[in-house]
């Protein structure tokens, strides 16, 4: 009687999550490839807050180009209401949703005016009283014009932390928050542009690049396929 096959040893999955030390290993490749600094260009908290409204739904080129010009008529909330709504929409229409962002831009400066003497607050909270400024939008402004340890969660950051195992959540808010504790201090501030340009030019949405990526070794995602 013959005897069967011997089976292929199976594939063992690797671990849903990175460990802690796997968490502090990736961040630390991270740091030696990657300089944590904003593609958006800014003078000021305004002229940050500024660009990343704009880009909402457009790349940081295209902002870049469309801010080049705009700074130099607006420096401060007040010059932006002496522009006006419709010479922002014209300023603007190079980029997605014109009209809607040089509403929101007014907006804002009418707040920033009526209640921060013009100049860009501190909080989370009061940058999310603002027309036009979520979650995201306030993180970045903390984080980029401010230092502020927090974490901005955009499309990038979101693939990534989930992708290469450093979380497991549904949404942007719930991996800010899962993901916030497991960062080292030490690279808690800079994290944000760490994640954000490791998606934007190598773990990329639909052709990640693992093949020149620097934490193939560390990563769930490379390990499964």
């Amino acid at each position: 009687m013959s005897k069967s096959p011997s089976k292929s040893p199976r594939r063992e999955s690797p671990p849903a999550l990175l460990s802690d030390a796997d968490v502090a290993a990736f961040f630390q490749t991270l740091s030696a490839h990657i300089v944590p600094k904003a593609e958006l260009h800014f003078s000021t908290p305004l002229d940050l807050l500024i660009a990343v409204v704009l880009s909402a739904q457009c790349t940081d080129k295209a902002v870049n180009r469309v801010t080049t010009t705009l700074w130099q008529h607006c420096r401060t909330a007040t010059d932006y209401l002496d522009w006006g709504q419709e010479r922002l929409e014209v300023s603007c229409r190079s980029i997605g949703l014109f009209r809607a962002k040089a509403k929101a831009i007014v907006g804002i400066c009418q707040q920033l005016l009526a209640h921060h003497g013009g100049d860009v607050p501190r909080s989370r909270e009061e940058l999310m009283a603002l027309p036009g400024v979520g979650r995201k939008t306030a993180n970045v402004v903390l984080n980029v014009a401010f230092g502020e340890p927090v974490l901005a969660v955009d499309t990038h950051i979101f693939r990534v932390a989930n992708r290469c195992g450093l979380v497991k959540a549904a949404t942007p808010e719930a991996t800010e928050l899962a993901l916030l504790p497991r960062i080292p201090p030490e690279y808690l501030k800079d994290a944000h542009h760490y994640l954000l340009l490791h998606g934007r030019y190598t773990c990329k949405a639909r052709t990640p690049e693992c093949q020149t990526c620097p934490v193939t070794t560390l990563c769930r995602f490379f390990a499964s396929r």
